[in-house]
């Protein structure tokens, strides 16, 4: 399980260790991770973090250009940027670069009903702390 602190609120989420073994390896790699939550640009009602040329070290599994509110997307790179998407609403995964399919990761378990309030925080208030850790 993942414990994920954003902004003012806390999640638990699954790692999808049967349907996704390489991304959540390749993410577990990057734990415990510190970074910044922004609203996303083209994908709908979603936050992302960037991470420009890192190489994660995966192709493509368990990949949606939809996610539910709440699936965890991990993007290896490739046409865009290397990324993790958090949708909180209607969400079409893309890029100025076009439509993407990202690895469905892990599922937001717990605290669902306050990714939209943490989107609407990252949209309109800007960059929010987010902190991943295993546990």
């Amino acid at each position: 399980m993942l414990k994920i602190s954003a902004g003012p609120y806390r999640f638990s989420a699954r790692l999808e260790t049967d349907a996704a073994p390489k991304s959540v390896a390749a993410f577990r790699k990057l734990l415990p991770l510190r970074t910044k939550l922004i609203h996303a640009r083209w994908s709908g009602e979603a936050t992302w973090i960037p991470f420009g040329d890192l190489d994660v070290g995966v192709g493509f599994e368990n990949a949606t250009r939809y996610p539910a509110p709440g699936q965890l997307l991990l993007y290896p790179g490739g046409v865009s940027e290397t990324e993790i998407l958090i949708p909180y609403g209607a969400a079409a995964f893309g890029s100025k670069a076009g439509p993407l399919t990202g690895n469905h990761f892990a599922t937001i378990v717990d605290g669902v009903d306050q990714l939209r309030e943490l989107g609407r925080k990252a949209l309109w208030e800007g960059a929010q702390d987010i902190v991943f850790e295993e546990v």
